[in-house]
């Protein structure tokens, strides 16, 4: 599952461990994504998003047709 985050376009943010000798190494922040399923009137259908867990909370408040319509206006496809 590619990590990131349909609605809101949240991706992986990359940055370093530090150890207590002081030496870095790569890590990689991840966000955190679930794979939801909503159902949608206008399409009369059920349509499966991944969402970050900040997005699932966004679509709760605006509604799952406002969600749908901010995807396609940032070029997704669901």
């Amino acid at each position: 599952m590619s990590a990131h985050c349909q609605l809101t376009g949240a991706r992986p943010g990359f940055g370093n461990n530090i150890s207590h000798s002081h030496r870095r190494t790569s890590r990689r922040f991840d966000p955190n994504i679930q794979r939801k399923r909503y159902w949608l009137p206008s399409g009369g259908r059920y349509v499966r998003l991944t969402l970050a867990a900040r997005a699932i909370r966004t679509v709760d408040s605006i509604g799952i047709e406002a969600a749908v319509a901010r995807i396609r206006a940032r070029g997704g496809k669901v």
